[in-house]
């Protein structure tokens, strides 16, 4: 399997959702940046990306149409019926069939939400900064407008940098509750990026037993791309979610 499938989503009848795996050893093993990544602005060959998306098209055999977000760490989310790059944005919300959205990360979290009763499915990036500036919140948000409920939400939140390795300034610290950083592991705060996005959603009304939490660090676990640790050398995965039911 080229991507995880997050239970939690994958269990709801008629919705597929993945964070895809680095990969290096076994795609694309000569590029610049070996492996199955996704990350149109890093330095590889476009083709090399277009492929990419062929191989998970063909794994998940999805031959509808496919969004994907920007990202400019910022926290506007656009709701989408249609393919294409849609700038400016870290998130993106649908109702419609066959229609694959996506985000890409490398050390972010990616989140994934479905409704289980109604139609709407959403793909969210989240650093510090989008978490900063409640793009989940407003997500949520969205999705009800279109017709979700928060009880039937369900959410994956991917692996991304933990705890132990998200070391941040105080200028970044002094943004979230003190309950989310520790000040203990090293010389600067470290932020529970994790934790923050968990405490939205529960605040937002998202049931705990309907979150599932990856538990995997990108920075520890070379299964992934990390940009903290690749630097420019770093490709992006992709978490993406498409629906196909009435």
């Amino acid at each position: 399997m080229i991507f995880y499938s997050p239970n939690i989503i994958n269990e709801i009848k008629g919705v597929e959702a993945g964070f895809t795996y680095a990969l290096r050893d076994k795609f694309n093993v000569n590029a610049s940046i070996p492996g199955l990544n996704f990350g149109e602005n890093t330095d590889v060959a476009q083709t090399v990306v277009a492929d990419n998306f062929s191989r998970l098209n063909n794994e998940i055999r999805h031959t509808g149409k496919m969004a994907l977000a920007e990202q400019v760490h910022e926290s506007d989310t656009h709701v989408v019926s249609e393919s294409g790059f849609y700038k400016g944005i870290d998130g993106l919300i649908t109702t419609e069939q066959n229609l694959l959205i996506g985000i890409k990360a490398a050390d972010c979290a990616a989140l994934l939400m479905a409704d289980r009763e109604k139609s709407v499915i959403a793909a969210i990036h989240a650093g510090w900064r989008g978490a900063a500036s409640d793009i989940l919140p407003k997500a949520i948000e969205e999705m009800k407008a279109q017709g979700a409920n928060t009880k039937n939400i369900y959410c994956y939140i991917s692996a991304c940098i933990s705890l132990n390795n998200f070391e941040i300034g105080e200028e970044v610290a002094e943004q979230f509750p003190s309950s989310f950083i520790d000040r203990t592991i090293g010389k600067k705060p470290h932020l529970d990026l994790k934790k923050f996005l968990e405490q939205q959603l529960l605040d937002k009304g998202i049931q705990r037993s309907n979150i599932e939490i990856d538990p995997r660090c990108t920075i520890n676990d070379l299964s992934f791309y990390s940009f903290r640790r690749e630097r420019d050398k770093a490709g992006r995965m992709l978490a993406f979610i498409k629906q196909t039911r009435i």
